[in-house]
């Protein structure tokens, strides 16, 4: 057993409550430790030691709480000991309970791997067994969808030196583990960091993300932006561009810094490089359609990339001399954003790369378009190219 010189001579004996919240993702009633708000939704993760997991978790914004458990296995109601010595098939796992309007389901997986190994299937650091595999346990077919994109991000990243080989699997069943490993970061804060410390859980960490181990969380906040969360899609004779105070106001950090001052976020650890469901994206200030799925295409680049923009004449092009070189540069027509830049190394029938910055778009999937106002583009949505 792992950790039993940390567990023994713990005197608690609690009931295992089972919980099992189905295909639902807003089940933040079902365990005796979540959060009393229903507007909360749920996610499952393993990342072996549910210790370490569960303080990960909480320290992310918008995470209310993270609840240690058990999940994976067909064992009924199974205890610490059973779990640990691997003789059910669950694995320690967390369920976490989040405000979807401060952080997405996408910053949560960005956080998943920034406190784990995704290639050892057999254990995590010194705990060795199935009983501490890593894996992300989908509620909804949109939390698949973006856990299988964040997985293939990182594989290619191309960080670890062995294959990214995490599980990706429906969730079915979580149990809470006993009383006295909740919050254990918390409640035995001298025992927990002997462990932590001897684990090499961090070492690995910083080895592996260095300084791109603290991000910039708030780009994972879904945008608050007036116009383009309105239900009346972007009326250009309406929309006036806020002044500069208010969109610090209104955007994260990075989104400020791409539309208004020209940055450029970082390839494959942006939002949308491998989105692939259908659907529109638009300006993340003012809502204006700028590229349909149908046009979008696997570039290689590690960000979202178009053949062409939705309609003609809705982007604005200027010459772009940075960087000892010319570009045409790519800003949207009202809100005058920054976008990115076009190539003419892209595929036919245009032969152009709209090489686009996730940060400076919102991405309306395409059931969701008739009722925020994008009812118009329906015809002009489509599966990506690749």
């Amino acid at each position: 057993m792992k950790r039993s010189f940390i567990v023994a001579g713990l005197l608690l004996a609690v009931t295992v409550i089972g919980v099992n919240v189905g295909a639902s993702n807003h089940s933040a009633q079902t365990s005796q430790y979540a959060p009393d708000d229903p507007s909360l939704e749920v996610a499952t993760f393993a990342g072996g030691c549910f210790w370490c997991a569960e303080a990960g978790f909480e320290v992310l914004p918008g995470v209310v709480e993270a609840v240690s458990g058990y999940t994976g296995g067909p064992e009924v109601n199974p205890t610490y000991k059973q779990v640990a010595g691997g003789r059910t098939g669950h694995t320690e796992a967390v369920q976490v309970y989040y405000d979807p309007e401060v952080i997405t389901y996408e910053g949560l997986l960005q956080g998943l791997w920034r406190m784990m190994d995704p290639t050892d299937a057999d254990g995590q650091f010194v705990d060795r067994g199935r009983q501490y595999r890593p894996g992300i346990f989908y509620h909804t077919p949109e939390q698949q969808a973006l856990a299988e994109a964040a997985k293939q991000a990182l594989i290619a990243e191309n960080r670890y030196p062995n294959p990214v080989i995490i599980d990706i699997v429906p969730f079915e069943i979580f149990y809470d583990a006993e009383e006295y490993h909740q919050d254990y970061y918390k409640t035995n804060p001298i025992r927990y960091n002997v462990y932590t410390r001897n684990s090499g859980r961090y070492q690995f960490i910083d080895a592996i993300w260095g300084e791109d181990k603290e991000i910039d969380y708030g780009q994972f906040r879904p945008a608050a932006m007036s116009n383009s969360n309105s239900n009346s899609g972007f009326n250009p004779d309406t929309f006036t561009k806020p002044d500069a105070e208010t969109l610090k106001q209104r955007l994260t950090p990075i989104q400020y810094k791409v539309t208004q001052e020209d940055g450029t976020e970082r390839a494959y650890s942006n939002v949308y490089w491998d989105e692939k469901r259908e659907g529109i994206y638009v300006d993340i200030v003012s809502g204006e359609p700028l590229f349909s799925s149908r046009d979008k295409y696997k570039s290689g680049t590690g960000w979202p990339s178009f053949t062409q923009p939705i309609k003609p004449d809705i982007l604005v092009e200027k010459e772009d001399r940075k960087l000892f070189s010319v570009r045409t540069e790519i800003r949207s027509r009202f809100a005058d954003s920054h976008l990115g830049h076009v190539f003419s190394d892209g595929p036919q029938p245009t032969g152009l790369r709209y090489c686009m910055n996730s940060a400076a778009m919102r991405f309306i999937p395409k059931e969701e378009m008739e009722a925020e106002g994008y009812g118009e583009y329906l015809e002009l949505v489509g599966p990506p190219i690749s």
